[in-house]
């Protein structure tokens, strides 16, 4: 050991273990009431005495120490090429034995440059995350486990000991492992925490265990188990460090950031759940105390930054904001009274009594700061403000002890925390588009004190208005008076602000309440509109925010609305950008309120032009939902703007994912405003729908968008591209070659990631299919069907892929045989094929009644040529009795378990009635009766939820939006459903029909959820797919089952005479219902014809 250390020997398990014994760092702690000293000692470096050379010599296809260490320098090279070749060299080699160990070993090597342990530590961040526990289950590692027992023995240790650029590299590989390996294949690692807590590496193990317990931060039931087992362990010992800590007198930033990391352990660890090592009151008690005692201590001055940024970043000021977040958790999920369960309950009334008005004295304390102007950092502002809130109405003991000092508390802290103050002042005059995007980012109102204090005054007046709002409200008058009768050098700008904030703030309430309701209109005119032409900017800017949110209210005068309405659109062109910015916001919502267009439609013109030169300077989407209301109530009146607005919207399309890929955040708000780009552009393109040549000239603008966004490079905007393609290939007079030229793109996608998309890409293809069948079906370069084929077979067969993803791919199938009848045969057998081979591993009863609507639509397509194939693959006894079995499944009120959307039956009513229309020979006379009675009770069971579904819409035209009414008459139109009796039957098997208004209430529910909000039972299946047209629509069933019996009867009479001879009373009195029916619909369709004759000429 004295000599050189060569790493094979390093490798073996009992050398190893005299080395950890030999060479392991230690870090030393002594705790006293006074002092915490922190050294780390090591009897040797650990990689000092590496004998470089003797890896390579001795195998040839690892790189030893040296080696790797100057292929990492070069990987940090201003010389590409130098570069370049470096990271192949990595890439090459990352998978070679022993590589990671090497990778970690060069990490920790205090003798190594810092720049190279660096590239080292996120080269072997990066491999852990993606190779450690590999996605596929079946797939295996690509690190042996004797590397990564090396790892997990090794990595604890130096964790603490190298520099924090490298910690947090090490950090996100230890969070990897963890959550791969423990328990399970790092059973040991507790037992290194729990001894490190009572021994000396203290930081280490708190800095582990703050990830571990993270692991199970948001985890719940039978997954957090391991987390009590690990607060069963390390909690006491916890306990203890946290107590002596909090002991120290005049202690050190270190400190400091022990006790957050305790913190935020205790979090993680209670954060869904308090584990029963908590509920026991005495342990709990000790913890609360601590918590008490670290929230009401000051927060030791010396060491304070005076940079605003690094001083509320600062470690005591950390550890103030953790603590009041534990506390705030603590009361909101654990502090109900009112909770149903016992055990809660009983924790709940402990806190309240014991705990929650301390808390709340310790809060108001802490904010006297702002009273007095001291430094109160604004996330701990926040989290405070929101324990107040919360005390409102979570207990009458807590809103009596804020009670008492309520005046102060609302007038003296909250008030001002409403109002402009200097740090606004300064971003308004220096980056006034900083100042917008903090206005409008709702992450900023998370951390944010003014907003708290905005939550705290709206709670106050919903939860305890009838003492407190009068006196807030006059507050508020005071304020304006002063204002009013102050000279304009004097005047109090910044509390107007406040004020105006204020009664924006309260406009649903004060609309509801009188006397206020009926003082809104003079109180607007008196203390509001005059302000449009206020000398100062956030005045102006907050005046017409104010505007705004009491644009709907009913005005007395039109005049007033009409003038607040200019002052708002003469806002657009001030030449302070904030108060822009919120005059386009409040000009949504006198968009909406405006019942006269005429107000608006002279300065159309100029609005447009003054949106999108706002546009090229602010990515806002507050400004796109603007432009999606102004184009929503115009309609086609936009018509002559259509063209300019989709070039002006794109172009501001490509500049905000241009700033968003720039800044690479998800929350950037480039790219939400990119999104709602798109947004208005498929707003714009269905309002001029009906002008169908406009879609020609937008196409050019659109192309570039959809040809980049519909790749892997436009992932986050994916279904707002694919909607504005569904707009295009519908509404266009015919598809252009350009337009067949995103097909490919579809495909590509659907094939490598965009599964999850599936239901939105069916809408374009159909349209494809559907609009360009000729083009689809001839063209060969590219071959669409071939294409299709592809991926339909792909995905079909794909046994990785759960039934609900690919339910499009049947919709896809019907879309083809539907139209493009009798031009596809070829095609017929394989679509069948896989059709029945995924039918048979279908367990999801939605998923069946689609790939059996496929052989419907096949019988459709042609009834001999399917019946062949299904003989052929020898499965037409088993398709046959399938459905049949499926047709007839119930429920134990009757209601059908299967093909319960009207287009499901009418399909299956095609295919059945098609399969009549087959000779004898193919058909005998004991299949024929069987799928005769079958199509006849089909049909009614058809005619039923058709006619059941037009008189809910004459109900919804009658009382519109009164779904509560609708339903409270259920029981009294059972007996109006009638159709059976029209057709010669009781109304015992009228139960489907009468349940068919609550299916379709369903369906109106079902837009608003996911499908993986439904069990088999509901199964999503309610609604029909009222957006997909198809040529079958112009097929009325009951006519096509008369016309094929007619033909049936002429060519065949006896065989159409045996038939009828079979039938008991039941059956043929359906048959002439459905003859008469039949009839009836031939009247009915005449009309309608006659009638768009008439219209169309």
């Amino acid at each position: 050991m004295n000599g050189g250390f060569s790493f094979n020997n390093f490798l073996h398990s009992d050398i190893n273990s005299k080395f950890k014994k030999n060479y392991q760092p230690k870090v030393w702690y002594s705790v006293s009431s006074k002092t915490l000293t922190i050294s780390i000692h090591t009897s040797s470096s650990l990689f000092s005495h590496f004998n470089f050379q003797s890896t390579l010599e001795q195998n040839h296809t690892n790189m030893d120490l040296q080696t790797l260490a100057i292929v990492l320098k070069s990987a940090l090279s201003p010389n590409p090429a130098e570069r370049k070749a470096a990271e192949d060299n990595l890439t090459k080699i990352q998978y070679t034995p022993q590589h990671l160990v090497r990778l970690l070993q060069i990490i920790v090597d205090a003798n190594c440059d810092l720049a190279v342990r660096q590239v080292a530590s996120i080269h072997f961040k990066n491999f852990v995350a993606a190779n450690w526990s590999p996605h596929d289950p079946d797939e295996q590692s690509k690190i042996s486990p004797s590397d990564k027992e090396l790892v997990r023995q090794n990595i604890l240790v130096f964790v603490v000991q190298v520099p924090t650029l490298l910690r947090v590299q090490l950090g996100e590989c230890i969070k990897t492992i963890i959550h791969a390996d423990y328990p399970e294949q790092w059973p040991g690692l507790l037992q290194w925490v729990t001894l490190n807590l009572q021994d000396q590496q203290v930081y280490g193990a708190l800095f582990v265990l703050r990830i571990l317990s993270r692991k199970y931060e948001f985890k719940s039931d039978e997954e957090r188990m391991p987390i009590y087992h690990v607060v069963e362990e390390t909690f006491p010992h916890l306990l203890n460090i946290f107590s002596r800590l909090v002991q120290i007198v005049n202690p050190s930033i270190e400190i400091a950031d022990l006790i957050k990391l305790i913190c935020k352990i205790f979090w993680s660890s209670i954060y869904l759940e308090i584990p029963k090592k908590l509920s026991d009151h005495n342990v709990f008690n000790a913890w609360m105390v601590l918590f008490l005692n670290i929230l009401e201590r000051p927060v030791p001055l010396e060491g304070q930054p005076a940079d605003p940024e690094l001083r509320k970043s600062w470690g005591w000021w950390k550890v103030k904001k953790w603590t009041a977040h534990i506390l705030n958790r603590l009361y909101t999920r654990f502090g109900d009274v009112k909770l149903k369960d016992p055990e809660s309950r009983a924790f709940a009334q402990h806190f309240q009594k014991n705990y929650a008005g301390k808390i709340l004295e310790c809060h108001l304390n802490l904010l006297n700061a702002i009273r007095v102007g001291a430094y109160l950092p604004d996330r701990v502002t926040n989290l405070i403000l929101q324990y107040l809130s919360n005390s409102l109405s979570k207990s009458t003991t807590t809103y009596s002890l804020l009670q008492t000092r309520l005046d102060v508390v609302l007038f003296e802290i909250i008030f001002p925390l409403m109002c402009f103050n200097d740090e606004d002042q300064k971003l308004w005059e220096e980056d006034p588009h900083e100042y917008v995007r903090k206005g409008y980012d709702i992450i900023e109102d998370l951390y944010s004190s003014r907003t708290a204090a905005v939550d705290f005054v709206t709670e106050l007046v919903r939860k305890r208005g009838k003492e407190n709002l009068q006196k807030f409200i006059l507050f508020i008058v005071e304020i304006f008076k002063r204002y009013e009768q102050a000279p304009i050098e004097m005047k109090p700008y910044r509390q107007k602000d406040g004020a105006l904030l204020a009664i924006g703030t309260l406009c649903d309430k004060l609309k509801q309440t009188e006397p206020y309701k009926s003082q809104l209109e003079p109180m607007l005119v008196q203390h509001v509109f005059p302000e449009f032409n206020s000398p100062v900017g956030h005045i102006r800017a907050k005046a017409a925010w104010v505007a705004g949110q009491y644009a709907h209210i009913s005005f007395s005068d039109s005049n007033i609305f009409r003038k607040a309405l200019q002052s708002v659109v003469a806002g657009m062109r001030d030449p302070e950008l904030p108060v822009r910015v919120d005059s386009v916001f409040a000009l949504r919502s006198f968009v909406e309120a405006c019942e006269d267009l005429g107000e608006i439609r002279p300065i159309l013109p100029q609005l447009l032009d003054e949106f999108f030169k706002l546009m090229n300077e602010v990515e806002n989407e507050d400004l796109v939902f603007t432009l999606e209301t102004i184009v929503d109530k115009f309609g086609e009146e936009m018509a002559p703007y259509a063209v300019g607005l989709c070039q002006n919207l794109a172009a501001a399309f490509w500049k905000c994912m241009n700033t968003a890929e720039a800044d690479d955040e998800a929350d950037d708000p480039g790219a939400l405003a990119a999104v709602g780009c798109l947004r208005a552009i498929s707003t714009i393109l269905e309002s001029v729908s009906r002008l169908p040549h406009l879609f020609a000239h937008v196409e050019p603008t659109l192309l570039p968008i959809m040809r980049r966004m519909l790749t892997t490079d436009g992932q986050e905007v994916f279904e707002e591209v694919l909607e504005i393609l569904s707009y295009m290939t519908f509404f266009s007079p015919t598809i252009s070659m350009e337009m067949w030229s995103i097909w490919p793109l579809l495909m590509e996608a659907l094939a490598e990631w965009a599964i999850d998309f599936f239901p939105n890409i069916i809408v374009p293809l159909d349209n494809y299919i559907s609009r360009g069948t000729m083009h689809y079906l001839t063209c060969k370069e590219p071959d669409y069907q071939q294409s299709l084929w592809i991926m339909l077979s792909n995905i079909m067969n794909d046994k990785n892929l759960e039934d609900n993803d690919i339910e499009p791919a049947p919709k896809l199938i019907a879309v083809v045989l539907q139209n493009c009848r009798g031009q596809v045969d070829p095609w017929v057998e394989p679509y069948i094929r896989i059709t029945v081979e995924r039918l048979h591993r279908t367990e999801r009863p939605f998923l069946k009644c689609l790939l059996m609507q496929v052989i419907a639509d096949a019988l459709y397509y042609n009834p001999s040529l399917t019946l062949n194939i299904l003989q052929k693959l020898g499965v037409a006894t088993e398709i046959f009795n399938l459905w049949f079995q499926m047709l007839q499944q119930t429920k134990k009120n009757g209601i059908r378990v299967n093909f319960k959307r009207e287009n499901d039956k009418k399909v299956c009513c095609l295919g059945l009635t098609s399969l009549l229309s087959l000779s004898a020979d193919q058909l005998p006379l004991e299949a024929l009766e069987r799928v005769f009675k079958a199509t006849l009770d089909l049909l009614v069971a058809y005619k039923d939820q058709v006619a059941e579904a037009e008189k809910e819409v004459t109900e919804d035209d009658d009382d519109d939006d009164d779904m509560n009414g609708d339903l409270e008459t259920d029981d009294d139109e059972d007996d109006d459903v009638g159709s059976d009796k029209e057709m010669g039957l009781d109304d015992e098997d009228s139960d489907e029909a009468n349940s068919s208004r609550l299916q379709k209430l369903g369906a109106q529910t079902k837009v608003f959820r996911s499908t993986d909000d439904y069990n088999d039972e509901s199964d999503d299946d309610f609604s029909d797919d009222d957006e997909l047209q198809s040529p079958i629509d112009d097929v009325d069933p009951f006519i096509l089952f008369v016309d094929t019996m007619k033909v049936v009867q002429a060519s065949d009479p006896t065989r159409f005479q045996n038939l009828t001879q079979t039938l008991d009373f039941h059956y043929q009195a359906l048959a002439n219902g459905v003859a008469q029916h039949a009839d009836q619909r031939r009247l009915v369709l005449e009309k309608e014809k006659l009638e768009k004759a008439s219209v169309a000429s």
